[in-house]
């Protein structure tokens, strides 16, 4: 039996940038299977955030294995974690939960009073988020930045989107509140780690 290669989640930087073309392949294959919308984003776009330090990549040795990327709104008052994705070759290795983790202690590293939000149509995303201890909302509950919106336009149930007048969609919204009693001592916790994660 082969020995399973070893995935490292990291913070990715300008080095990662001959990366950013797989990362936008396997997103847009894998909206075409799932039939449901995945918003799309740019090649400047992605390695603009490499720059500033807000992309998480997991790499099976130089292979390309996962992303996300983090990213605020509303002034700092909100963070989403937007753009999960792993590779085909990866999945069921643990590794989106992984990269999921990573990019939930670096938005509370970088924004600590920020609200983290998630939009997703996956179950599995949905389970992980709950795990982290976010709760669903409703779309009022969520930023009103134009520009995070716009960022929706690209996704096939856009329409949906604009005919209920952003009250609802495909996605689920979850949320998770650093004033929330539940999550005092967990942002405790994610303190600890932030030395880890800035410098993984």
């Amino acid at each position: 039996m082969e020995q399973e290669t070893e995935i490292d989640v990291m913070i990715a930087d300008a080095s990662h940038e001959e990366y950013v073309d797989i990362i936008l392949q396997t997103i847009e294959d894998a909206a075409q299977v799932r039939g449901t919308g995945i918003a799309k984003r740019t090649h400047d776009y992605v390695t603009q955030k490499m720059k500033e330090g807000k992309v998480v990549i997991a790499l099976a040795g130089d292979e390309f294995a996962g992303f996300s990327y983090i990213e605020s709104w509303g002034n700092k008052q909100y963070v989403t974690t937007s753009g999960l994705i792993v590779h085909p070759k990866f999945r069921g290795t643990g590794t989106a939960k992984r990269i999921k983790e990573v990019t939930f202690q670096l938005a509370r590293l970088r924004w600590p009073k920020a609200k983290i939000f998630s939009l997703t149509s996956g179950a599995a995303v949905m389970k992980m988020n709950t795990e982290l201890g976010y709760v669903p909302v409703t779309f009022a509950d969520l930023t009103d930045d134009e520009a995070f919106w716009r960022g929706c336009e690209g996704c096939i149930n856009h329409d949906v989107l604009e005919r209920t007048g952003r009250k609802y969609c495909i996605c689920t919204a979850m949320m998770w509140d650093p004033k929330a009693p539940q999550h005092q001592h967990k942002s405790e916790k994610i303190n600890q780690t932030d030395a880890a994660v800035h410098h993984s």
